[in-house]
């Protein structure tokens, strides 16, 4: 290692070293945990080395274990950078990709945003920049999103507003938004918009958002489904049921599924953290994760990104999805 970041700083570059997908290293925890860690503290060993730096990415469930307890974790600990995007970090995106658009797609958006921001988006080296204005919560960023999507979800403002709702009804139960949710229920929108909605005054149509969401919700169902198998298996018995509502009656659900039986949920992949405490702690495993949240009165809400795509129903709320095949 010594040698190569001599080599490295020779030559005048930078070696670096990704490591990712961690949770596939083994279907026990104590194992995975143990793996986790001992990577960890081979970071930390790397960090005299000028030439050679280190990345690593963890889900929160494998972060809030043990897995930085050894000497001198802290000075990793300081680095560590959590991933969430904010609302109007996700407009800010939005308009970046918009704004970069190819061909005659890209002048017109560039010509809307040039328009309200009220100057000309910056080109440097054949890629065009936002202003800071565009990329901050503010009257600009909502006037760009209105342009798009119009001012109200509805024919009035008692539906909401499209720039908060696009992104709040994407949310888990965290109200963390994921760029790939928001991403394909706006591009999933505006395509509905194009076949259902040609004489609509906007790009995009406030029921078009909807089922945007409805899509977005189906793309985020397939990939929980590869990221923690268990879930798919635990939450597909709760179709047709309407939350919020008392945790006895999911319990009740499960009980019946699965008859006290949980190597379902045992796969080639980490099971619940808190299995062996029964349904009480695959709850809250479920909580942890965003897809359960729990409500003041103790109730068991589900954010819609999830309950539209397992076909749970709320009074009020974006209709669920047919029933999830697969």
């Amino acid at each position: 290692m010594e040698k190569l970041n001599g080599t490295l700083q020779e030559k005048g570059l930078k070696g670096f070293l990704v490591f990712d997908a961690l949770d596939r290293t083994s279907n026990d925890w104590q194992t995975m945990d143990d793996i986790v860690r001992d990577l960890l503290r081979i970071v930390l060993w790397l960090k005299p080395f000028q030439a050679i730096h280190a990345k690593v990415f963890l889900r929160e469930d494998q972060f809030g274990r043990t897995v930085t307890d050894f000497p001198d974790a802290s000075k990793l600990l300081a680095t560590k950078s959590e991933l969430t995007w904010q609302p109007h970090d996700l407009h800010g995106l939005l308009w970046q990709l918009l704004c970069n658009a190819s061909g005659e797609d890209g002048e017109v958006l560039r010509r809307v945003y040039d328009g309200i921001m009220g100057r000309q988006a910056r080109q440097q080296e054949g890629l065009w920049f936002l202003e800071d204005e565009a990329k901050l919560d503010g009257q600009k960023q909502r006037r760009l999103f209105e342009a798009l999507a119009g001012a109200w979800m509805g024919k009035d403002r008692r539906r909401g507003v499209p720039y908060v709702w696009s992104v709040s009804h994407l949310a888990d139960g965290r109200g963390q938004t994921s760029p790939r949710s928001f991403l394909a229920a706006i591009r999933a929108a505006a395509e509905d918009s194009l076949e259902k909605y040609p004489g609509h005054p906007h790009a995009l149509h406030y029921e078009s958002i909807k089922r945007g969401v409805q899509k977005a919700s189906e793309i985020r169902i397939g990939e929980i489904g590869e990221e923690y198998p268990w879930v798919k298996i635990l939450l597909e018995p709760l179709a047709g049921l309407t939350v919020p509502c008392e945790f006895s009656v999911i319990e009740e659900r499960w009980a019946q599924f699965f008859t006290g039986d949980y190597s379902m949920l045992m796969q080639t992949r980490l099971p619940p953290q808190h299995m062996e405490r029964g349904w009480p702690g695959i709850m809250e495993d479920l909580v942890r994760l965003g897809i359960f949240e729990k409500m003041k009165d103790g109730r068991i809400n589900m954010p819609d990104l999830y309950r539209v795509g397992f076909g749970l129903g709320r009074r009020g709320g974006v209709k669920p999805m047919g029933r999830i095949s697969g």
